[in-house]
């Protein structure tokens, strides 16, 4: 995103009537938008935390009346971000070396998958998907801040959240009966499990031939830890050899883009965000679902596994999915590979923009490590050493390397 604001500027779509550049999503936040984005660009650049604000954030922009006060408070609120952060400690690093010295050494007798290879599931049953929909992120959508289902009681926002709620349930309701005449959208899913091995941070993933189909290269913790704590890696949750991994794509977004027009051509913004809304709980439902079904009978290292939807929400399960762009594992190039391991523009129908962001905008990937220790922990700051130690595994150039791991330097 940084060198995104950078082309634009070295394009002219900044100065005096510049192009605004709205940012949003999952990993984004307004800190670091303010020290990291805006910066590269010489024109108004707005963190929209959730879709439901776009509208209000692009009518001041382009207001006559409202632009010009309301990119002055914008840049004044960034300005504050970067001198709060400035005046933080900041965050003490230890060499590459010594933080693979201090790796999590963790034993443990891998489970060989009752299935290897590649697995292909179009036309996933949405009513099926839609019992695993954790609505709490439904509502921040919407702007309303609680967790499902107590939020549809809050003294302040509860009101508003069962409208919204109803509005949903109806349109959920919609979608699931279309699927079998005239779908809304279509959601489905590729999954495959490998043999893999692994060096430092790097997890091989190696065909039945013996031979490396692709290489995740993953990065590990610089930052400084208390006494007995290690510097995590993904990488430390499989075994050197002998272990087994997975990854993961599946979609809720087919086919949405006609539906959507209908709306747009009604002007029906509301029901637009409604369906895109929807489809992104659907297509994280579907990545829960997929994962249990790995878990239990693909791969079966949790056969006997017997948890509920709350149990689900909360991760009580054994292994992680991993994903690229999330804290543990900041690198959203993984899903080059990630992708080719698995075909999924031929199997689920997905693809990937020069920048990796996933086409249906509703797709979930990443990857399945099944370790019964297997945590997620952030990845806040590496070192230089790190830096041309990934661009050398990953065959990119220290530019091209800056660039991808920037919010990382």
């Amino acid at each position: 995103m940084s060198h995104f604001a950078a082309e634009m500027k070295r394009n002219g779509l900044g100065g005096d009537n510049a192009v605004p550049l709205l940012i949003g999503g999952a990993t984004t936040s307004r800190a670091h938008t303010a020290l990291k984005i805006a910066p590269n660009y010489d024109g108004p650049v707005v963190y929209v935390p959730d879709a439901s604000r776009a509208v209000g954030v692009v009518t001041r922009l382009l207001s006559i009346e409202m632009r010009d006060d309301y990119v002055a408070e914008i840049a004044a609120d960034y300005e504050k971000a970067r001198a709060q952060h400035a005046s933080k400690k900041g965050v003490a690093l230890v060499p590459l070396a010594a933080a693979r010295a201090n790796a999590a050494k963790l034993d443990y007798a891998p489970v060989r998958p009752k299935m290897l290879g590649v697995t292909v599931l179009k036309n996933l049953d949405l009513a099926e998907i839609a019992k695993y929909i954790d609505w709490t992120p439904f509502f921040q959508t919407w702007d309303l801040t609680g967790r499902f289902p107590a939020i549809l009681d809050d003294a302040t926002v509860g009101e508003a959240a069962r409208n919204v709620f109803r509005d949903a349930q109806a349109m959920l309701g919609q979608i699931i009966e279309a699927q079998l005449s005239n779908p809304w959208l279509t959601a489905n899913a590729v999954f495959g499990l490998f043999p893999v091995t692994r060096e430092n941070e790097d997890i091989a993933f190696v065909g039945a031939d013996g031979t490396a189909l692709m290489t995740w290269h993953g990065l590990r913790q610089q930052q400084e830890r208390p006494d007995g704590k290690p510097q995590q890696s993904l990488a430390d949750f499989v075994a050197p050899t002998g272990d087994y991994a997975g990854a993961f794509a599946v979609t809720a977004g087919l086919g949405i883009e006609s539906k959507l027009a209908e709306f747009e051509a009604q002007h029906d913004d509301y029901r637009a965000i409604m369906l895109k809304s929807l489809a992104d709980r659907l297509a994280e439902a579907a990545a829960e679902w997929l994962h249990r079904e790995v878990r239990t009978r693909y791969w079966g290292y949790a056969a006997g596994e017997a948890l509920d939807s709350e149990a689900l929400i909360a991760e009580k399960y054994i292994g992680i999915r991993p994903a690229p762009g999330y804290p543990a594992c900041p690198d959203h190039t993984a899903k080059g590979g990630l992708f080719g391991l698995l075909d999924a523009e031929a199997n689920a129908g997905m693809g990937l923009t020069e920048s990796f962001a996933m086409t249906p905008a509703a797709s979930v990937a990443g990857f399945y490590l099944a370790h019964p220790e297997a945590r997620y922990f952030a990845i806040s700051k590496i070192d230089r050493d790190q830096l041309e130690d990934w661009a050398r595994r990953a065959q990119y150039s220290i530019p091209e390397a800056s660039k991808w791991l920037a919010p990382l330097l």
